[in-house]
């Protein structure tokens, strides 16, 4: 295998590897050195192996643990962060079952705290539509509202509903039709059926 050429990132530090050709990896200067590595070299079938099976394996599962110390991430999350710092799909699939193994990762985890933290301020559909953008799968989000309810936290949107109306300092009984139709506009845009608007407005 020939390395065909060896160029810079943004970091001074990494550098990305080009084997005959073709994008393969990104390397660190200390270890283009302590493997030998140049531009116009031969990249012996051995060195990949241990690039590959044992060097960014191991610095992909250190980066999602340093990831997951300072706050919670879904599958998806990580797997997008490990892909911007180009690490190759064999060593984001072995790392992200890594930090699962271990409870690390959890999307039913993820979601469940996400709903309870939000609940009081968000509706079931702004929450849903905001888990599914960060990769968290229908089934799982729905087992975690699931959850909450088994457990007492069931989130009770007519409340919600009545708060947002307090907060925006609105009088079901003085408002008149165009204060109505700005409600009424304002409660679907945030996710709540037509029918819970409605009948809230009422």
């Amino acid at each position: 295998m020939l390395v065909t050429q060896i160029s810079g990132t943004s970091s001074k530090a990494r550098f990305r590897i080009y084997i005959d050709g073709q994008f393969a990896f990104v390397l660190y200067r200390g270890e283009l050195r302590s493997l030998h590595i140049e531009e116009g070299g031969e990249l012996s079938g051995e060195t990949y192996r241990q690039i590959m099976t044992q060097i960014l394996p191991k610095r992909a599962k250190l980066r999602c643990m340093n990831l997951l110390q300072s706050r919670d991430y879904t599958r998806r999350q990580l797997e997008d962060k490990l892909r911007r710092g180009e690490y190759p799909d064999s060593c984001i699939a072995e790392a992200i079952a890594y930090v699962e193994s271990y409870g690390y990762l959890d999307d039913g985890r993820y979601a469940r705290n996400y709903i309870e933290y939000r609940m009081r301020t968000k509706s079931r559909a702004q929450l849903e539509a905001e888990l599914l953008r960060r990769g968290v799968a229908k089934d799982v989000i729905r087992e975690a509202f699931a959850q909450l309810a088994e457990t007492g936290a069931a989130q009770d949107e007519t409340e919600l509903i009545r708060a947002l109306m307090e907060k925006r300092k609105y009088c079901p009984d003085t408002a008149d039709e165009k204060e109505k139709q700005r409600m009424y506009g304002y409660l679907c845009r945030r996710g709540f059926s037509p029918e819970q608007v409605r009948k809230a407005l009422r």
